[in-house]
Parts: structure tokens; C-alpha cells; sequence
């Protein structure tokens, strides 16, 4: 097995998710200021943040179709190039429409890399090594989050510093566009669309020499038994419990409440008492224990399983958010610099590192795109109205609006906890044309 060419090219496609991580952080150290520069309410202001966040459920939406039209690597370079484009319109933008039109571009492209790029790793990957080089995304996402909370915090203070946050981020997106040539495309691709085998069977060979005939094989078959799927088909009973999954483990990802700690933490911080300077700082701890726990959780996801990694960030979801509801709700705010920690933590090791993976594993070949699309645009669609809304609970108009958003948010990892006990299956090691079995629906 090529273990080196193997791990260059999930690392290259996980580069994909340091985009999508800077991406959606960075903006926590321009918001506040945006707000202020362009005399926004807050309904507005909830819009011009998360509209990026509308522009990854289009992104979602229509990333399975480029996936499956252009070639997984071709979609990725095109990802990286308009990813480019959205960085340097935002940080250049002279008005609040000009600046929500680029960051919608943005969020478009992270939509479809979120899509594309586990889908990729997913295909190129051998069973025992999947779970831990899709989750390779992961780690870049969180990696990307931590340099933007850093990066926010030394520049914070200079002449146009949101500016210099958002435009920092064309940087790496160029990097990522040029090493998109260095790829070969999924083997699976080019057996499934393409009718090439002589092609796979080269980029099996790269991959893993021994098995590569016996997996070629296992493709070839797979495209026997089933043709191409239209969207009617796609959402029949067939396929409707995992789709059911898919949903359902992407709803509950948003739920928690992550991606609202993670555009607003400095406004977060600043309403337990912190200063901004400390608030920015605190929001860089936030970056360093996701990307902590992240590696924990890649080093754990094929040893211990998906189910049990989900179990021990559900409790520590329940735990972290039922206490962060408490102090707020009784303004007793000594320790929830720890609680959001902890709650980092438990994301970090449970579905941060599980999502992806287990989107990408569950459906069959004829319909992965589809249904990668499906968890990517549901987890986008309420990642957008969680950061939408978030604004109106956590301002100064609302004084119990934090205590309301966290209850509600504790209330759905309970039922997130409940999910994993009676609902969700363990794909560990099993081969993606093995899985329906495993999962037997």
C-alpha cells in the first residue's frame, strides 16, 4: 500500500476544510465592527453573517451534480479558484450588499467542498484507513478555524483590520487551487461515469497494488447491479433510511449550537464580562481545543468505532450546554469560559469528527453524491438559520435570550444521545460496497 501518495492526496483534499474552517470562523473577529461600520439592526446583521452560510446550502445543493458531471478533482479546483475570488471581493467590499454577494460566493464554495472532498477521500481510501483520512477534513476544518482565531487576534487593532481577517484567507485558497493539478481522480468516478477501468485500475494500483484488482472488481459489479439514479428515485423507499441518517446526524450537528459559538465567540465571551482583547484571546483557546481534540478523535475513529465517539461528545454536549444555560440564566458566569471548552471538546471528538465520515460511508456508489448533497445541505440549511438567529437571543435587548438558545440547544443533544443508542449504525471497517449490508435497510 502507497501510504505516502495516499496520505498526500487526502491532505491535499482535506486542505479543502482549512478553507471552509477559516472561512467560518474568521468572521468572529469582523462582525462586531461590520455591524458597527455599515449601522446594521441586528435582523440584518444576522443576515450579512450568515449569508455565507445560505451560499453553502446552494454549494451542497449542487455539489453531488458537479461531483458526478466534472470529476471529483476538476470540482475541487474550481472550489479553490472562486474560493480566491470570495476572500479578496469581501475584504474589498465598500458596502454591506457587495460584501453579502462575495461571502454568499464564499459559502457556495464551501457548500460543494464539503461535499466533494470527503466523497473523494472516501473513494480513494481503503476500509480500515477511511474513517481516519476523511476525518483528515475535519482536522484541516479545525485547524482552519484555530489560524483564523489566531490571526484575528494579531491583527485586531490595525487600520481596516476586518478587512486584512477576511482577504488573509485568498492566501491558502490559491495553495489549494494549485495543488488540485497534483490529484488523480477517484477510481470509483472513472468507473461509474466514465467507463474507464484501465484509468481506476492505474489509480488503484497507486493506492494499494495488492488489492486493487480484487476492488476494481467489487466497483464492476457494483455498477451492474444499479445504473444511474434520478433525484425521484434517490428519495424512494430505498433509500429512505439512510437518508433518514443522513438528516438526521447532520439536523443534530447544527442543533448543538457549534457553529453559533464559532462565528460569535468574542461577542460570546464578551457577554459573561470579558473584555474584547480577552474575548478574542479566549476565542483563540477555542480554536486550540477543537484542534486538540479533533486529533484525539482521528486517532480514536477506527479504532473505537463512530457510535462510541458520538456517545462521549452527546454527554459532554449535555453537560457543557446544560451548565453554559445555568450560568446565564443566573448570570453566575465564574466558570463558563470552561463549560464553552468543554463543549468545544465534546463537538471536537464526537461529530466534528464523525459527520463527514459517516455521510460519505453510508450510501451506496450509484447514489453517493446525492446523498452526500443531502447531509451537506441539510447540515448548511441550519447552520444558516442557528447563525441567523443567534444574534437576536445573545444581544442586550433580550437579557434572557442566552439562557433560552442554550436550554434549547441542551434539550437537542439529548435527543441527539438518544439517536445514536437506537438509531445509528457502526461503519467502522466496513468496505463501501459491504455497507448495506452492514447497515441493513
Amino acid at each position: 500500500m502507497n501510504n505516502n501518495k495516499l496520505f498526500f492526496w487526502s491532505l491535499t483534499i482535506a486542505l479543502g476544510g482549512f478553507l471552509f474552517g477559516m472561512d467560518v470562523a474568521v468572521i468572529s473577529g469582523a462582525e462586531q465592527t461590520i455591524q458597527k461600520l455599515w449601522a446594521l439592526s441586528d435582523t440584518m446583521h444576522g443576515l450579512a453573517i450568515s449569508i455565507a452560510l445560505y451560499g453553502t446550502v446552494f454549494g451542497a445543493l449542487s455539489g453531488g451534480f458537479f461531483a458526478d458531471k466534472l470529476g471529483r478533482k476538476k470540482s475541487l479546483f474550481w472550489v479553490g479558484l472562486l474560493f480566491f475570488v470570495s476572500a479578496l471581493g469581501s475584504a474589498i467590499a465598500q458596502d454591506v450588499y457587495t460584501f453579502m454577494i462575495f461571502r454568499f460566493a464564499g459559502g457556495f464554495t464551501i457548500g460543494a467542498s464539503s461535499v466533494v472532498a470527503p466523497m473523494y477521500i472516501s473513494e480513494i481510501a481503503p476500509a480500515k484507513k477511511r474513517g481516519r483520512l476523511v476525518a483528515l477534513f475535519q482536522f484541516n476544518i479545525v485547524f482552519g478555524i484555530m489560524m483564523a482565531y489566531v490571526c484575528n487576534y494579531f491583527l485586531q487593532g490595525i487600520n481596516n483590520d476586518w478587512r486584512w481577517m477576511l482577504g488573509i484567507v485568498g492566501i491558502p485558497a490559491l495553495l489549494f487551487t494549485a495543488l488540485t493539478f497534483l490529484l488523480e481522480e477517484s477510481p470509483r468516478w472513472l468507473v461509474l461515469k466514465k467507463n474507464d477501468t484501465a484509468a481506476a485500475l492505474r489509480v488503484l494500483h497507486q493506492v494499494d497494488p495488492v488489492n486493487a484488482a480484487t476492488t476494481l472488481a467489487a466497483i464492476e459489479t457494483s455498477k451492474t447491479k444499479t445504473a444511474k439514479i434520478s433525484i425521484a428515485q434517490f428519495f424512494s423507499k430505498k433509500y429512505s433510511w439512510l437518508i433518514l441518517l443522513a438528516f438526521l446526524i447532520a439536523f443534530f450537528n447544527q442543533v448543538s449550537g457549534i457553529n453559533a459559538i464559532i462565528y460569535y465567540a468574542p461577542r460570546v465571551f464578551e457577554l459573561t464580562g470579558l473584555g474584547k482583547s480577552a474575548a478574542f484571546l479566549s476565542s483563540a483557546g477555542v480554536g486550540l481545543i477543537n484542534l486538540l481534540f479533533t486529533m484525539l478523535g482521528l486517532a480514536l475513529i477506527d479504532k473505537l468505532g463512530r457510535r462510541l465517539l458520538m456517545y462521549i461528545g452527546s454527554v459532554g454536549y449535555i453537560i457543557s450546554l446544560g451548565l453554559l444555560a445555568y450560568a446565564f440564566k443566573t448570570q453566575h458566569f465564574d466558570n463558563t469560559v470552561i463549560w464553552v471548552f468543554v463543549f468545544i471538546a465534546s463537538h471536537a471528538i464526537g461529530q466534528g469528527t464523525v459527520i463527514w465520515v459517516f455521510i460519505s460511508e453510508i450510501f451506496p456508489n450509484e447514489a453517493r453524491a446525492n446523498g452526500q448533497s443531502l447531509g451537506s445541505t441539510t447540515h448548511w440549511l441550519f447552520a444558516a438559520i442557528v447563525a441567523q438567529v443567534f444574534p437576536l437571543f445573545a444581544s442586550g435587548d433580550n437579557p434572557n435570550g442566552p439562557f433560552y438558545i442554550f436550554g434549547f440547544f441542551t434539550v437537542m443533544m439529548v435527543l441527539q444521545l438518544l439517536f445514536v443508542r437506537f438509531m445509528m449504525p457502526e461503519t467502522k471497517g466496513v468496505e463501501l460496497e459491504d455497507m448495506d449490508v452492514r447497515i441493513g435497510h
